[in-house]
Formats: C-alpha cells, sequence, structure tokens
C-alpha cells in the first residue's frame, strides 16, 4: 500500500511539472511571435530607396597567376588612343538666369515645414480626403488661406501642386530669411494625420 501512495504521489507531481513545462513553452513561443517587430509600411509617396551600385574592384594578378605573353600578343594589341595634355574642350560657359520672385497672392506668405516626418498634401480640408502627395521636412511651401475652423492650410509647392495640410505644422518665414533653412525641432505636442 505504501508503493501505490508513492507511486500516486510521484504520477501526480510528473503530471503537474508536465503541465507546467507545456504551459511555459507555449507562453514561450507566442511570445517570440508577438515580439519580432512588423515591416515597414511603404507608402506611395514614399521615395524609393537609392540603392548605392558598388564598382568592381580590378583583379590583380599574383605572381603566380602571370603568363609570359609573347611577341605577337603585343603585335595584335592596339593600344587605345590617349587624350593629350595640350587638347581643351571648347565649352561656352552657361549663364544661369536667377528666377524672378513671382508675387504672392493677397495674403499669402512664404512658409517651412516644422513637422519631422513631412506632411500629407490633400484634396480637401478632411482627413478623410484624398492624398494628392507630400511634403518633406523643411520644404518651402506657400500658404495660400486657412480653412474657416483655421484646422487646415492651402498650400502651394514650388512645383504649382496645391492642397490642403493640417495646420500648426509650418513656419511662416520671414522676408529676409527666405533662402536660410532653419533646422528647428518641432512641438512635441503637435500630431499630423
Amino acid at each position: 500500500m505504501l508503493v501505490e501512495l508513492l507511486k500516486y504521489i510521484l504520477g501526480f507531481f510528473l503530471a503537474i511539472a508536465i503541465l507546467i513545462g507545456g504551459g511555459i513553452a507555449t507562453a514561450l513561443y507566442f511570445m517570440n511571435r508577438i515580439s519580432a517587430p512588423p515591416a515597414k509600411p511603404i507608402f506611395a509617396n514614399d521615395k524609393p530607396p537609392v540603392v548605392k551600385s558598388q564598382t568592381p574592384k580590378p583583379q590583380t594578378q599574383t605572381p603566380k597567376d602571370t603568363v609570359k605573353a609573347s611577341p605577337a600578343a603585343f603585335i595584335e594589341e592596339s593600344p587605345s588612343p590617349t587624350p593629350s595634355s595640350t587638347e581643351k574642350p571648347q565649352e561656352e560657359p552657361k549663364k544661369v538666369e536667377e528666377k524672378s520672385p513671382t508675387p504672392l497672392p493677397p495674403g499669402a506668405y512664404q512658409a517651412r515645414v516644422t513637422w519631422q516626418q513631412g506632411l500629407i498634401l490633400r484634396k480637401e480640408p478632411s482627413l478623410d480626403a484624398e492624398r494628392v502627395g507630400g511634403i518633406n521636412f523643411n520644404q518651402k511651401v506657400v500658404v495660400l488661406e486657412e480653412s474657416s475652423d483655421k484646422a487646415w492650410q492651402k498650400i502651394s509647392l514650388e512645383d504649382g501642386t496645391q492642397g490642403w495640410v493640417k495646420a500648426g505644422n509650418l513656419k511662416k518665414i520671414d522676408e529676409q530669411q527666405g533662402d536660410s533653412q532653419s533646422q528647428e525641432k518641432p512641438p512635441a505636442t503637435q500630431q499630423q494625420q
């Protein structure tokens, strides 16, 4: 009877150990599945990443790899013509015409984007409106008007594209510092949606 009692107690503890081990294994499996960050989403107005092409390295011959060339090999090869150092290309200097600043419509002013992630350009002053483009951080724009509730601003880009952005993410540029780029951090309280 003592042996049967020991078997019962040992079986009970073995069952508890198997249940705890299975629970821990299941918890670790699900924790590893949800702890991996998702892939970064790609949006239509994102710029494609620039892939830097690597130039192939010239193969250098080691003394073991060198082969003695016959005189006939040198005769068959024709040297490529090298440009002489006395030749100079005859190019006329091109004159760069500076664009005269176009007059702004009445009530319009120049501004820069202060939101670090850039802004979404929308067709109408609404979060549900169609997206017509995007604006990068510190990009120069022209503010044309504001919505009646002052929550949206209608802007024009340098290429002529017009649209609406969330108000509070642009900083007015003074006429004297129009071309200087300020690298100010945006306030942490504003959010772009």
